[in-house]
């Protein structure tokens, strides 16, 4: 059977990772892999931390789009890929991969997951999370405080200077091209639940 790939995007701290979660885990017994953007962004090597600190990294030339593309393809076919580890306090990818084994359903979530077309055009099924600038913002300093140990200050200057203005410039446009958009994002259980519902009856006509 040809992989399902569910593709979810929205803004950060939008819930798109808790929709993606409820979603994998409601499509029991069938295998799911779950592939998340953010692990697909450039390794700068030749770069300095504090450069690295201040890149970006909210623009799509952030990501590694051929690799994630190519990567997508290969799982669209079947075959198992090795998805690479970033790590967010050094701006850099680990040495270490992670093997991702061919599923029945794929589930990726990224911000900018429908801006590029190769990427867009492999997710059968595209799910937009939206939900408000304050509640992003809110979870966006809370979680890189406490995950990324990042101070306040470096946070709020990211999301003004990068984080805010590629929201509006790409993030958000690229709503059009959404199946289904769900307000509030993980809080919406009855948007989620429908989506479940949706992707179940497409499973199950593949394999009747």
């Amino acid at each position: 059977m040809k992989p399902l790939i569910i593709g979810i995007a929205g803004g950060t701290g939008s819930g798109k990772s808790t929709v993606a979660r409820r979603i994998a885990e409601a499509l029991t017994p069938a295998s799911v892999a779950f592939i998340d953007m953010d692990a697909y962004y450039r390794h700068h090597t030749e770069l300095s931390l504090d450069v690295r600190r201040h890149l970006n990294w909210d623009h799509p030339d952030a990501f590694d789009l051929d690799l994630l593309a190519a990567h997508l393809e290969a799982l669209a076919r079947g075959e198992g890929i090795e998805k690479p580890v970033y790590d967010f306090v050094s701006h850099l990818r680990d040495t270490r991969t992670v093997p991702v084994a061919p599923a029945d359903v794929i589930v990726i979530d990224g911000i900018l997951l429908f801006v590029d077309e190769r990427v867009r055009d492999r997710c059968e099924v595209k799910v937009f999370v939206d939900t408000d600038a304050d509640v992003r913002l809110i979870r966006r300093i809370r979680r890189d405080m406490a995950r990324r140990g990042r101070p306040l200050d470096e946070i709020l200057e990211q999301y003004l200077t990068t984080v805010q203005p590629m929201h509006l410039q790409f993030v958000e446009p690229s709503k059009r091209y959404a199946d289904v958009i769900v307000p509030r994002g993980g809080h919406n259980t009855i948007a989620i639940d429908l989506i479940i519902s949706t992707i179940l009856r497409r499973l199950s006509s593949v394999t009747a």
